[in-house]
């Protein structure tokens, strides 16, 4: 017979426990032992990895420049101005030169500018075709076509019978010009005693054009005039667009003759929808000169 006493069970580790575990039918008690070391390795493991996963996109997005894509009515003072361009129009062309051309204010609607950052030649091709990249057959029809579109569209608008000169690439500012005012009408109506512009005809949204190629130099809110326009040619001349309803024009831009510049209206100082238009030896109010005998000079017939 056995002495009596308390019975010391043998400790075991965990070897022997998982051991024992498969002795007693219970193998598959021992395997979550493994498996669960594993999971434990691989989680501790995985949030290592996400950061490195997570930081990829960032350093990518910081890479990529932005982009804009033309559409119809945009030219390049616009563009900068919407999309807060430090160094305006002029930072923008000088960007994306390669993708424009050498003519600033000829920009077509489907090219892609690149937003402050330097546009490689690289990306210069590709942009133009970006639109019709579903039809590649197209691409060289579309890439010689579209230029002299925008030219046919531009002489379209500008044309207005007699009104224009081809050869001369001068317009007058309205389609089918009628003077309602002349030049030097006196009257008390105007400060000076005197009229200093030729009145044009022209309903309230009536396209309003540049007679001449030249640079914008001022376009915005000028007191009497309302909204106007006022651009310097290459022979050094100004012309003068008043009482416009809205510009489409901004300082700084490079416009061809023909080209719409804004709608007429009635704001400022003005009586009804009319265009005032004035021709100027400066960019200031008395320096006016005849706005009719000049465009006659440039062979435009009113």
């Amino acid at each position: 017979m056995p002495a009596k006493g308390k019975h010391r069970r043998t400790r075991t580790g965990p070897i022997s426990r998982g051991i024992l575990a498969a002795g007693t039918g219970g193998a598959v008690l021992a395997l979550p032992l493994i498996g669960a070391t594993g999971a434990n390795a691989a989680e501790q493991a995985a949030p290592a990895a996400k950061p490195a996963a997570q930081s990829a996109p960032a350093a990518a997005a910081k890479s990529t420049p932005r982009t804009y894509s033309v559409v119809a009515g945009d030219y390049l003072a616009k563009i900068a101005a919407k999309k807060h361009i430090k160094g305006g129009w002029q930072k923008l062309y000088k960007d994306n030169r390669e993708v424009v051309g050498e003519n600033p204010s000829l920009i077509l609607p489907g090219m892609k500018l690149t937003l402050g950052a330097k546009a490689s030649a690289a990306e210069a091709t590709p942009s133009k075709a970006s639109a019709p990249a579903e039809k590649p057959a197209e691409k060289p029809a579309e890439k010689t076509a579209a230029p002299a579109a925008e030219k046919t569209a531009t002489t379209a608008s500008s044309d207005s019978g007699a009104s224009e000169s081809t050869s001369s690439g001068y317009a007058a500012p309205v389609e089918n010009p009628n003077v309602t005012t002349q030049y030097r009408a006196s009257g008390a109506s105007w400060s000076s005693g005197y009229h200093t512009g030729s009145d044009f005809q022209a309903a309230s949204g009536t396209s309003v054009r540049s007679i001449g190629p030249g640079t914008v130099v001022s376009a915005g809110w000028s007191g009497s005039y309302g909204n106007e326009v006022v651009i310097q040619h290459s022979d050094g001349m100004y012309s003068q667009y008043a009482h416009l309803s809205s510009l489409e024009v901004s300082a700084g831009q490079t416009v061809t003759g023909g080209q719409q510049i804004g709608l007429s209206g009635s704001t400022g100082n003005s009586t009804g929808p009319h265009l005032h238009f004035e021709v100027r030896t400066g960019p200031s109010y008395g320096s006016d000169v005849d706005p009719i005998a000049y465009l006659r000079s440039h062979g435009v017939s009113i």
